[in-house]
C-alpha cells in the first residue's frame, strides 16, 4: 500500500538525520492541488531537535529528495513545515490498470469471526430497528470478508418469554384466523397493554408464561408451534429482500438452559453470588453494575441467556472474534456480558466486540411495539418503492423492470441512509432526500455505476476496449481519488466504520460525473479513448465492490 511506502521512506530520511523514530501521519490536502499526501512532521519534530518546523522540514526534504521512490514526482513545502507529496503518473496509472484488471490484493489478515445482528423476535413485528441493525451487521461482515476473515452470521431471536405469553394470550381471545408478522405484532401490542392495565389479565399471562414454558398444554403448543414457524418464514421472506443470509439461527429456548448451568457452575467459583434468592454478579468491583442472572424463581435471566449463547456460539463455531450488533440502550447491558464472559473464558478476553447504534427513525416521532406503534421494515421498503416507481415512470422501461428497478433503489436509498454516518447515532429517514438521483444517496452510486456499466456497454459495440497504452499527459481529480480505495477500506475493515466507505463512494462518483462531463469517452478518432474505458472500467468496477460491500444492489438500468 502507497501509505507504509511512504512512511518507510519519510522514517528512512529521519534516520539518515539522526532523528528518532516518530509516529509518521500522513493525511490528503484539502486541495489535490497541494498534492496526494502531506505529513506534519517537521512540526511534530521541530521543537524536539530545536529547529524552526520550516527549516526541519527543508532538511527533511533535502534528504528524501536524494533517492525518491518511482511512486513520487514532487515533493514541496508548504506553510509553516507541511511536507507534501505528489504521485506520479506512472504509479496513478497503474493503479488503475490494477483495478480494471481485476487482480485482488491479497490481505494478510485472517481470522474466524462469528457476527451477530438483525435479531428479530418471534410473535413480534420485523421493524425498522431490525432493519437499520441488518444494515449495519451485513455491511461490517461483508467488509470482514475482504480482510480474508472467515465469517459467520449468526442472529439470536428471543422464542420464549414474556412477550410470547402476551402474544399467545391476547391471540387466543382473538378471531384472527391467519398468524402473519403484523398480526402477531398487533396481539402483542394488545397483550401487552392488558398486562400492564389489568390486574387479572397479568395473571392469565403469566400463568400462560409457565405453560409455554413447560409445554404443558396441547392447544397453547400447537398455537406456540404454529406462531413461531409463521414469524421465522416471515423472517426469512425479508431476509431474502434484504440481501441477507445466516449461517446460525440461536433461539433462547437453547441458551437459556446452557446459561442457567453455567451460571450454577460458575457460583461455586465466586463469579456470580447469592442476593435476596437471586444469583447476581456484582459489578461494582469492576466498576460495572450489578446484574441478576438468575431470578428469585431460579429462572435464567437475558443476562444468562447471553452467556448460555456464547457457549453456543462457540460450539456451532469455534472463532477468534465475536462481534455483537445491537442498539445502543444496550451498551451498557453488553459491558457486564462481556467482564463476565472474559472472567468465565480468559481465552476470550479482546475478543469479544459490541457495536452499538443508534435508532432509524421517521419524521413522525419514535416507535414502540409495546404501544402498537411500530413501523415494520416491510412498510417502510414498500413506501420508498412506491416513491422510486414514481421517479422511473418517465423512464423506457417496461412495469414488471420498473417494478424490479423500484424495489433495488428502495433498498439503496434506506441502506444508504442508515450506513452514511458512523455508527452509534440516530437516523431519521427523510422519503425525498433519500430518494434523489442527485448528490448524497443511495440511488447517486447505484445511478452512477449504471451510468459508467453503460458507457462501457456502449463502447464494446463500437469495438473499443479498455486500454491504457496510450494515457493522458496529465492526470486528473479520478484517477487521484480511485487510487484511495484500499486505503479507505483498510481502515474502514479496522474501525469497523462502513460510514468511511459511504464517504469515498459519493467523492468517486462525482469525480467520475464530472469527468463524463467534462470528456468524450468513446471517441474512435480519439487514441486516448481506450485509456478513458479503461478509467470508466476501474470506476464501474470500484462502485460495484463498494455497493456489493453494503449490500446494496445495482440495476441493469436506472
Amino acid at each position: 500500500m502507497i501509505t507504509q511506502t511512504l512512511e518507510t521512506y519519510i522514517a528512512e530520511a529521519l534516520k539518515a538525520l539522526s532523528i528518532e523514530p516518530y509516529p509518521i501521519v500522513l493525511e490528503h490536502p484539502g486541495e489535490l492541488s497541494h498534492g496526494d499526501f502531506a505529513t506534519n512532521v517537521a512540526l511534530a519534530l521541530s521543537k524536539k531537535v530545536g529547529m524552526k518546523p520550516r527549516e526541519l522540514a527543508e532538511k527533511i526534504v533535502a534528504r528524501l529528495s536524494e533517492k525518491m521512490p518511482s511512486e513520487i514526482s514532487k515533493i514541496e513545502i508548504a506553510g509553516p513545515g507541511f511536507i507534501n507529496f505528489h504521485l506520479s503518473k506512472d504509479f496513478l496509472v497503474g493503479e488503475v490498470v490494477h483495478i480494471f484488471s481485476q487482480k485482488e490484493k491479497k490481505s494478510k489478515l485472517s481470522q474466524k469471526v462469528m457476527v451477530e445482528y438483525t435479531q428479530p423476535n418471534p410473535f413480534k413485528e420485523f421493524h425498522i430497528g431490525h432493519l437499520m441493525n441488518n444494515a449495519i451487521g451485513e455491511a461490517v461482515s461483508r467488509i470482514l470478508e475482504t480482510t480474508g476473515s472467515s465469517v459467520r452470521r449468526a442472529t439470536y431471536h428471543g422464542d420464549v418469554g414474556m412477550h410470547v405469553a402476551k402474544t399467545i394470550w391476547a391471540l387466543q381471545k382473538s378471531s384472527t384466523q391467519t398468524l402473519t408478522l403484523e398480526s402477531m405484532g398487533k396481539a402483542y401490542a394488545e397483550g401487552n397493554t392488558a398486562f400492564e392495565s389489568d390486574p387479572a389479565s397479568k395473571i392469565e399471562i403469566v400463568a400462560l408464561n409457565k405453560k409455554i414454558y413447560e409445554r404443558t398444554d396441547v392447544e397453547i403448543n400447537t398455537l406456540y408451534d404454529a406462531g413461531r414457524k409463521a414469524s421465522l418464514d416471515g423472517f426469512e421472506k425479508i431476509y431474502k429482500r434484504l440481501g441477507s443470509t445466516f449461517d446460525f439461527h440461536f433461539f433462547e429456548s437453547e441458551s437459556a438452559p446452557a446459561g442457567k448451568r453455567i451460571v450454577l457452575e460458575q457460583l461455586e467459583h465466586g463469579i456470580f453470588e447469592k442476593s435476596e434468592g437471586a444469583v447476581v454478579f456484582k459489578g461494582e468491583v469492576h466498576d460495572l453494575h450489578t446484574r441478576v442472572f438468575l431470578n428469585k424463581e431460579g429462572l435464567p435471566t437475558y443476562e444468562a441467556k447471553d452467556i448460555g449463547l456464547l457457549a453456543l456460539k462457540e460450539k456451532a463455531y469455534p472463532h477468534e472474534l465475536s462481534i455483537t450488533i445491537t442498539a445502543n440502550e444496550q451498551s451498557e447491558y453488553f459491558k457486564v456480558i462481556r467482564c463476565v464472559s472474559e472472567l468465565i473464558y480468559p481465552e476470550m478476553v479482546g475478543k469479544i466486540r459490541h457495536l452499538s447504534h443508534g435508532m432509524l427513525r421517521l419524521p413522525s416521532g419514535k416507535m414502540s411495539s409495546r404501544t402498537g406503534t411500530v413501523i415494520s421494515a416491510e412498510n417502510l421498503i414498500d413506501e420508498a418503492k412506491a416513491l422510486a416507481r414514481k421517479k422511473l415512470a418517465d423512464r423506457g422501461m417496461s412495469d414488471s423492470e420498473k417494478e424490479q428497478v423500484a424495489g433495488q433503489v428502495a433498498l439503496g436509498a434506506i441502506k444508504y441512509t442508515i450506513l452514511r454516518q458512523a455508527i452509534g447515532g440516530d437516523i431519521i429517514f427523510d422519503f425525498e432526500k433519500s430518494l434523489s438521483f442527485e448528490g448524497d444517496s443511495g440511488p447517486y452510486l447505484q445511478y452512477t455505476t449504471v451510468r459508467a456499466r453503460t458507457v462501457l456497454a456502449k463502447a464494446k459495440v463500437a469495438g473499443l476496449t479498455p486500454s491504457t497504452a496510450v494515457s493522458p499527459k496529465t492526470i486528473g481529480e479520478l484517477e487521484r481519488t480511485l487510487y484511495r480505495f484500499p486505503e479507505v477500506l483498510d481502515k474502514v475493515s479496522r474501525e469497523y466504520a462502513p460510514h468511511l466507505l459511504v464517504t469515498f463512494a459519493i467523492e468517486l462518483s462525482a469525480s467520475f460525473n464530472a469527468y463524463y462531463g467534462n470528456n468524450l469517452i468513446i471517441d474512435e478518432k480519439n487514441p486516448e479513448s481506450p485509456y478513458r474505458l479503461a478509467l470508466t472500467s476501474a470506476t464501474a468496477l470500484t462502485l460495484e465492490k463498494i455497493l456489493h460491500l453494503l449490500a446494496i444492489p445495482v440495476p441493469e438500468r436506472m
